[in-house]
């Protein structure tokens, strides 16, 4: 399974993005799909995640603003809203499947006026 991440770019305070990640493969095995982000200087964190049985968890600095949806058999999305200058970083897909990690090559967001 290789996932590609796409949907970054640059856009103002307020403003809103929407981020995907295709599986080249099936995700019908996954168990936990997320998006992590990491902003230059600073490590990797987890953002949002969804569980196969549609649990969701987002870190508690996008929570309200971000949502993650699993809109087909093989895509996840992460919908950005109101984002910040704090947001920007590089945002990396992530998938669990039948206990192995896969990561997608990272997409830049930066929000910037």
């Amino acid at each position: 399974v290789q996932l590609q991440a796409s949907g970054g770019g640059l856009v103002q305070p307020g403003g809103s993005l929407r981020l995907s990640c295709a599986a080249s493969g099936s995700l019908f095995n996954s168990s936990v799909m997320a998006w992590h982000r990491q902003a230059a200087g600073k490590q990797r964190v987890l953002v949002a995640r969804l569980t196969d049985d549609g649990e969701i968890w987002y870190a508690d600095s996008v929570k309200g603003r971000f949502t993650i949806s699993r809109n087909a058999k093989n895509t996840v999305s992460l919908q950005m809203n109101s984002l910040k200058p704090e947001d920007t970083a590089v945002y990396y897909c992530y998938a669990l499947i039948i206990n192995v990690s896969y990561w997608g090559q990272g997409t830049q967001v930066t929000v910037s006026s």
